[in-house]
C-alpha cells in the first residue's frame, strides 16, 4: 500500500474541537497529516497565519505525523507541494453539502489524482465553527469545552485587544 498523505485545509482562526475531532481520526487513516493554515485575503482573519500556526502546533505537538503549514492559492497546488494524494474536508451540516461537493469537483478537475475524503464531526461538535465562537466571546459569552484552554485564552485576549483599539 502506498504512503497516505492526507491535508486537512482551513482558516482556523481559531483552531477549535471540532477541527481537532477530525485531526484525531485522521491520523487513524492517513500515515501523515498536514494541517493547511489558509491565508484568505477575502476573509479578515482574527489572527495572522503565523499565529494560527503556531496555536496548532501547540495543540497537535503530542501527535507523531502531523504537520502544520500556512499556504496561499490553490489547495490543489499545496497537496501537491507536500506529496498529498487526500484532501480532507469536514461536513458539519447539510448546508456545507453544497459548497462542499462544488469544491470537490473543482478541485478533481483541477487535479483528478487528488481524493476528496470528507469526514464529519462528533454530533456533539457539529454546531462549532470558528465564526460562532468568537462572535460568543465577543458578547462575553465562554464556550467552555469547545477549544483548548490555551486557545480560548489567545482568543479572549485578542478580542480585548481589538475592544480597547
Amino acid at each position: 500500500m502506498s504512503h497516505r498523505i492526507g491535508v486537512y485545509p482551513g482558516s482556523f482562526d481559531p483552531i477549535h474541537n471540532g477541527h481537532i475531532d477530525l485531526i484525531e481520526r485522521c491520523l487513524g487513516l492517513f500515515d501523515e497529516v498536514y494541517i493547511a493554515v489558509l491565508n484568505n485575503e477575502d476573509k479578515q482573519a482574527l489572527f495572522s497565519v503565523e499565529e494560527r500556526v503556531e496555536m496548532i502546533e501547540e495543540v497537535v505537538e503530542q501527535y507523531p505525523g502531523c504537520k502544520v503549514m500556512g499556504f496561499s492559492g490553490l489547495t490543489v497546488d499545496f497537496v501537491h507541494q507536500v506529496g498529498g494524494n487526500y484532501l480532507i474536508r469536514g461536513l458539519r451540516a447539510v448546508s456545507d453539502f453544497e459548497f462542499e461537493f462544488q469544491l470537490a469537483l473543482m478541485n478533481r478537475r483541477l487535479s483528478p489524482d487528488i481524493e476528496t475524503v470528507f469526514l464529519m464531526p462528533k454530533d456533539d461538535l457539529t454546531y462549532v465553527s470558528s465564526r460562532l465562537i468568537k462572535e460568543v466571546c465577543r458578547f462575553g459569552g465562554e464556550p467552555t469545552g469547545l477549544m483548548p484552554d490555551s486557545i480560548y485564552s489567545k482568543l479572549t485576549s485578542r478580542l480585548r485587544s481589538k475592544e480597547s483599539q
